[in-house]
């Protein structure tokens, strides 16, 4: 046994921690997104023993994210249910695709700071949206409502005793949760996500607090295969967006967390391509079972790598005491308070904002900054998919713009032609400041226009600087560049150098 498995025990020891960590997020994140609590479940098992078996990463942990609760709630408020199969089992054949395609290595080419402002703008939604549920309040649909109304829902709660009192519960759980890390070592073992859960369990029914608990329907109840009506949704362009969405997020996010856990060891590296593919199967598995999207989890990655985790085994168990877990103590989840598992998504989302990153950025790179701040606000205003097309957007005309970079100098010596020499990369987005230039030169004085130096002569600025030639009031000489020399009198040609 220990030839064959030489780090069982620290991978042993390792997937109960990531069990343990994995449980009530899990079940925060499905019933945060709409669905049943066995759902959860089923992603967090299917991440462990499907995905966990497959090349790619080594000790990175699959299952039900945070990040993805806005995208699936809206999915299913949209579809319903039943589709939400159909479109998780459509976004894990994309994924395979993709994998197979080996297009997993161009996601590391996504801006950091759109990557950052999607989960900030997560983070923000979440974070109002479970303010209502730990208060047993009904929230808006829109992430800008959740926000605008959140004053409303205060005096609301005010109120009302046993809102309050469900609210004090999620606030606890918070509480807990950032206050854990400080506690002695030995009682730091037990991850702060599941103690928090258990101490509001506990207090719960020890004082008979009336809050509202997880509604358990059976592990088999809740698994719900889509069906031929929800394939027959397929014909909808909405769907087919909401599909592209999941899979592009979901592989964003999952091939980011595999960046981010490669640098929390010294084994062997990610293989993208290939833990595209992982992901992929996982969630087509998932979707078959009508269950949440999957992604790679850095809270549970993290967790895996720090308690001592060497193999793919540590996931793989987590995994197997995932499926029992499910299928022994079902009970259990239905004793959970809801408000606790709304502090620890408020405590989720609040991670989920990069509030250092901001700061760094705006002192070195505002304008990575101002990416991030716009794909943030465009997510909590639109959606998570037109917000993360802005964020894109933004960046692409950022970078378009950084490497256009021309630089004009005019050099007059009083007597003689006016020289002007421009080099760099002359476009459409410098050509405004290129002809302010150019058009204040005096029309009376014979011009040289030196183009050696230009990397990159787009159209626009050929066919622009060739109409100011032929408009200057005196010869104009060009050198390189490809642009036609002309002279005001067209009986006295210049010959281009």
């Amino acid at each position: 046994m220990s030839t064959r498995f030489p780090h069982i025990r620290q991978d042993f020891a390792a997937s109960l921690v990531v069990f343990l960590v994995a449980v009530p997020l899990c079940v925060g994140v499905a019933v945060a997104s709409g669905v049943p609590a066995e759902l959860g479940l089923v992603t967090g098992i299917v991440g462990g023993i499907v995905t966990g078996l497959m090349p790619g990463s080594s000790l990175q942990v699959s299952g039900p994210a945070a990040g993805m609760t806005v995208l699936v709630f809206e999915a299913v408020d949209t579809y319903g249910l039943p589709a939400l199969g159909v479109i998780v089992l459509a976004a894990g054949l994309l994924q395979l695709a993709m994998g197979a395609l080996r297009l997993g290595r161009w996601f590391r080419a996504i801006s950091i700071s759109v990557v950052e402002g999607m989960l900030a703008g997560i983070g923000l939604v979440i974070i109002a949206g479970q303010l209502y549920a730990a208060a047993g309040l009904e929230a808006p649909s829109s992430g800008l409502d959740k926000i605008l109304g959140l004053p409303g829902a205060v005096v609301d709660m005010l109120g009302d005793t046993e809102a309050l009192v469900s609210f004090a519960v999620g606030a606890g759980t918070v509480a807990v949760m950032v206050l854990w890390r400080r506690m002695p070592g030995p009682a730091r073992a037990v991850p702060g996500a599941l103690a928090a859960v258990l101490l509001a369990t506990a207090v719960t029914l020890a004082f008979a607090l009336p809050v509202a608990t997880v509604e358990v329907h059976g592990l088999l109840d809740a698994v719900q295969p889509p069906g031929a009506d929800a394939f027959g949704q397929l014909a909808s362009i909405g769907l087919i967006g909401t599909i592209v969405a999941f899979a592009l997020i979901a592989s964003a996010e999952s091939l980011f967390s595999a960046a981010a856990v490669d640098r929390l060891h010294d084994g062997p590296r990610t293989r993208y391509n290939q833990e595209l593919m992982a992901q992929g199967a996982g969630n087509t598995v998932c979707g078959l079972l009508g269950a949440l999207p999957m992604t790679a989890v850095i809270v549970r990655s993290s967790a895996n790598v720090q308690a001592g985790a060497r193999t793919k085994a540590s996931r793989v168990l987590h995994g197997v005491w995932l499926l029992l877990f499910a299928a022994l103590l079902p009970w259990a989840l239905a004793l959970i308070p809801l408000p606790a598992l709304a502090g620890i998504l408020v405590h989720a989302g609040w991670k989920l904002i990069p509030f250092r990153q901001v700061t760094a950025l705006w002192r070195a790179h505002r304008g990575e900054a101002l990416i991030l701040v716009v794909t943030a606000v465009s997510i909590v205003v639109v959606n998570m998919f037109e917000g993360v097309l802005i964020g894109l957007a933004l960046a692409v005309v950022k970078t378009a713009w950084e490497a256009s970079h021309a630089k004009l100098e005019v050099i007059d010596k009083g007597a003689g032609p006016i020289q002007v020499y421009l080099s760099g990369n002359a476009t459409f987005l410098r050509l405004p400041r290129i002809l302010d230039a150019l058009e204040s030169l005096p029309e009376d004085r014979p011009v040289e226009l030196d183009l050696s130096g230009v990397h990159h002569l787009d159209h626009a600025c050929r066919t622009a600087l060739q109409t100011w030639a032929e408009r200057h009031g005196t010869p104009v000489k060009v050198t390189g560049g490809g642009v036609r020399a002309v002279a005001a009198d067209p009986e006295q040609p210049v010959t281009p150098a």
